[in-house]
């Protein structure tokens, strides 16, 4: 069976974490989860007071932001990689500059020195040179930057949808099983 971290930071798009969550379920896949403080507040805010609840009960394991010491802060824990969902520019300039203060950055760093896939669904818009330069950092380092854009090409009749289609692309970056994105057909 395969490990995901699913990391959730404070930006806005609470519904990319949850859909995350669903489609790596759905491939059976064991789920580590740490959220940041503001991540709690704006599933509250975007989802409602359940849904954190209805997204721990998706996973195998729920870890506090302090917790330096849990399993996935160390390399030698094997998990296959790891989504951040949605990726905050404070999340992504703390990786781009090693700054492991926390665990889910740790747990991103982790899987940058051990050459694991490391997915960045990053929110904010407009950029700045800061963000962009953040996101060139990453990079280099092995990362993908997967901002939500919408596949407007397949016509989505919700934000659900849309939101559904991007954490799909996010998990088919990770290889673990057959695709579930769907695909430009032409």
């Amino acid at each position: 069976m395969s490990r995901v971290v699913l990391g959730v930071s404070g930006a806005s798009g609470a519904m990319l974490a949850r859909d995350c969550a669903a489609g790596l379920s759905r491939l059976g896949v064991e789920i580590d989860l740490v959220c940041s403080p503001m991540a709690a507040r704006t599933f509250e805010l975007e989802l409602g007071p359940d849904a954190l609840a209805h997204l721990t009960a998706k996973v195998a394991r729920r870890h506090t932001p302090d917790d330096l010491g849990a399993t996935i802060a160390s390399g030698s824990h094997p998990v296959h990689g790891m989504i951040i969902a949605p990726c905050s520019m404070r999340t992504l300039a703390a990786i781009a500059h090693g700054l492991d203060d926390n665990l889910l950055t740790r747990a991103a760093g982790v899987q940058l020195k051990e050459r694991r896939p490391l997915i960045l669904l990053t929110r904010e818009a407009p950029l700045t040179l800061a963000h962009l330069r953040n996101m060139t950092a990453v990079t280099e380092m092995g990362a993908i930057v997967l901002p939500p854009v919408p596949a407007f090409y397949l016509k989505p009749q919700s934000v659900g949808e849309i939101s559904a289609q991007i954490a799909a692309r996010a998990i088919d970056l990770l290889q673990i099983g057959p695709a579930q994105a769907q695909a430009w057909s032409g």
